[in-house]
């Protein structure tokens, strides 16, 4: 028996809220040449079990279980462990849509100079409402210049699929460029092959108050700075940007809970999802009465726009 076509790379880190859904959507696709390489990471809840309760179901689940290492090193060794053609990202708390294989694979087949390819995604509040539509660009001239202009998230990391053997040419993740990993990755695929998103939604990408984003905004700042600084390098290009100082203080972001429901609150409203909009600007109050911005999006929430 050959080797699958797909190797999907989930790493697991304390995720028994979510990680059976992500699981599931991923033995649901239509498209199933493909071994699920599941890496826990050292949990301490009961994501272990959990998984193991799927593995006994499939045989195409393979659970490395070890101490916690970190993400960067578990996608390494996620890519070490695979030996499918392709290797699909997924994380624990997001879904993964049936027909997001197929898609992806049916493109990277007939498109031998891409090396990467995303997808469209739908950003979900922790619940999984629905809040509105991410990484919308879809030619690798524009993915590649928004990543050059230093915005992250032209590629949704866990709905990526890439090619193994350019991952593995490029030398997988770096640890030095620590939450920002994956904007660092694309821009060095981008200076050997061409990078794309799909145009339909193949993902829900799931949005949390701790995620990294939000409360080690500064060190992935830092990190992405690099990164940006060294690709315009690579390319002889002159790096004309602000300077670090000037990015951390447009960074410093108020992380409190009722700035990040507000956020959510606002993109519901632009991605036409009201009830959510509403739920987000009534918790966005909730955690501070006094705030005139919040009062604001409560009223334009409860208005529809």
């Amino acid at each position: 028996m050959g080797h699958p076509l797909v190797s999907v790379v989930m790493p697991v880190y304390n995720a028994e809220s979510y990680v059976g859904e992500a699981v599931e959507s991923i033995l649901a696709q239509t498209f199933d040449n493909f071994e699920f390489i599941i890496l826990n990471d050292g949990s301490t809840d009961r994501s272990e079990q959990i998984l193991k309760q799927y593995q006994q179901r499939d045989r195409r689940i393979r659970i490395v279980s070890r101490e916690n290492r970190g993400l960067i090193a578990t996608l390494n060794e996620g890519i070490n462990c695979a030996t499918g053609r392709y290797i699909a990202r997924m994380d624990a708390d997001d879904i993964a849509l049936p027909e997001r294989f197929s898609k992806q694979v049916e493109f990277l087949e007939t498109h031998p100079d891409y090396v990467v390819v995303g997808s469209k995604v739908l950003l979900i509040d922790p619940e999984g409402l629905p809040i509105c539509p991410f990484s919308t660009l879809t030619e690798h001239e524009a993915i590649d210049a928004a990543h050059m202009e230093g915005k992250g998230g032209a590629i949704c990391h866990p709905a990526s699929m890439l090619r193994r053997d350019v991952l593995q040419k490029v030398g997988g993740y770096r640890q030095e460029m620590k939450y920002a990993e994956d904007f660092d990755l694309f821009l060095r695929l981008a200076e050997v092959g061409k990078v794309a998103n799909l145009p339909h939604i193949l993902l829900k990408y799931r949005m949390h108050a701790n995620s990294v984003g939000y409360t080690k905004r500064l060190e992935q700042v830092k990190s992405g700075f690099q990164a940006l600084k060294e690709a315009h390098h690579r390319r002889s290009l002159d790096f004309q940007t602000t300077s670090m100082n000037e990015l951390i203080i447009n960074n410093e972001s108020d992380a409190s809970l009722s700035k990040i429901h507000r956020v959510w609150a606002w993109q519901s409203l632009v991605g036409g999802n009201v009830k959510t909009a509403r739920k987000h600007a009534f918790l966005a109050l909730k955690n501070n009465l006094i705030s005139v911005d919040s009062w604001k999006v409560l009223a334009c929430a409860m208005r529809g726009y």
